[in-house]
């Protein structure tokens, strides 16, 4: 029975203090989840992925200056001091560079990216931006703080929908069935490389459910959208196994292509960078990949992963075994339907 049968009452558990919410009230514009429309959809959306490169390239080009500085000051260090001097200057470097991604970059990154979200689902749902007269970047910024408010709060509840299927993945019963390819049973590291790659873009994906649920509370829509990523799971890691492959391809193609402005770039160091020769070229290279990866290749995959999600689910009830299920085996599952309850009190 459906959460919109007359006679729905939801099984005892966290979710019985979040009355629950009739029908999904949106349709899709678009449910076409192949590789041309999903670069149709990101070159629509270019904005956003042109402003991730840009801070991702800024940043490359500090740790290039990084590299100048800690391993030349290193080498400098140990020269001309002592080696204890040197090997503690790079150590100093490694855990500043550290800090500055893990409690900066990453945060603001991960908003940009909730934003590229919320204007990727009106493009599924409507196949426009508003009324056509904001910008882009200002769009996505206003949806997502009118959704929940304050970005804290979308920081905490998209980090809770990841433990959550980092959980779920981990308890799924005869994983091989539910990526039915000949022999993968024998290949648990590729299931995992799989589940992992699904888990980075499905909390992305479940927030654009959340999103385009806006008339229903944010944590009673993450809970709903985890259910019906576990109901669908099957078609959707089969989506995930040819993005992994395709995803795998192209980086390394991509790196290829990019040690030749790597190694022109290289020569152009200081000599104690030039003296690390080939290492410093593919540590080059590798910054400009992950860029132009995570500003174009990750967000081309997201789209396919978004898309497959919301064209399977347009016309599905929630199974609410699966809802009992994530109940048992997730705190954080339970949370979200308390922290839903305190909402709506």
């Amino acid at each position: 029975m459906s959460d919109e049968s007359p006679g729905f009452m939801p099984n005892p558990s966290a979710w019985t203090a979040v009355p629950p919410v009739p029908g999904r009230g949106y349709e899709l514009a678009v449910r076409d989840h192949g590789l041309a429309t999903a670069m149709g959809l990101l070159a629509r959306s270019l904005p956003y992925a042109l402003a991730r490169f840009a801070i991702l390239f800024a940043w490359s080009i500090a740790c290039i200056a990084w590299m100048v500085v800690a391993f030349g000051g290193a080498a400098w260090l140990g020269t001309h001091v002592a080696g204890a001097f040197g090997a503690v200057w790079l150590v100093l470097c490694v855990i500043g560079v550290g800090w500055f991604w893990g409690a900066v970059l990453r945060y603001a990154l991960h908003l940009l990216a909730c934003g590229h979200v919320a204007v990727l689902t009106e493009l599924i749902m409507h196949r426009k931006v508003g009324n056509g007269s904001e910008a882009m970047l200002a769009y996505g910024k206003r949806l997502i703080l009118q959704r929940f408010g304050e970005v804290n709060a979308l920081f905490g509840l998209n980090m809770a929908v990841r433990g959550i299927l980092n959980v779920l993945h981990r308890t799924m019963e005869d994983i091989e069935q539910a990526i039915p390819l000949p022999g993968l049973e024998s290949l648990s590291s590729l299931v995992m490389v799989v589940l992992r790659a699904a888990t980075r873009y499905l909390d992305k994906v479940i927030f654009s459910y959340n999103l385009a649920r806006a008339d229903a509370d944010p944590w009673v829509a993450a809970r709903e959208g985890l259910v019906y990523y576990a109901q669908n799971a099957q078609p959707i890691l089969m989506t995930a196994v040819w993005i992994v492959l395709l995803e795998r391809v192209l980086t390394v193609v991509l790196w290829l292509a990019l040690l030749i402005p790597a190694g022109l770039l290289t020569v152009h160091l200081p000599l104690a960078v030039r003296e690390a020769g080939g290492f410093a070229t593919v540590l080059i290279a590798i910054l400009l990949t992950a860029n132009l990866r995570a500003a174009f290749i990750k967000p081309l995959f997201l789209i396919m992963t978004m898309v497959r999600f919301h064209a399977l689910i347009e016309h599905q009830p929630i199974n609410e075994a699966w809802n009992d299920k994530l109940d048992k085996i997730s705190d954080k599952f339970r949370g979200l339907g308390q922290r839903a309850a305190k909402t709506i009190a």
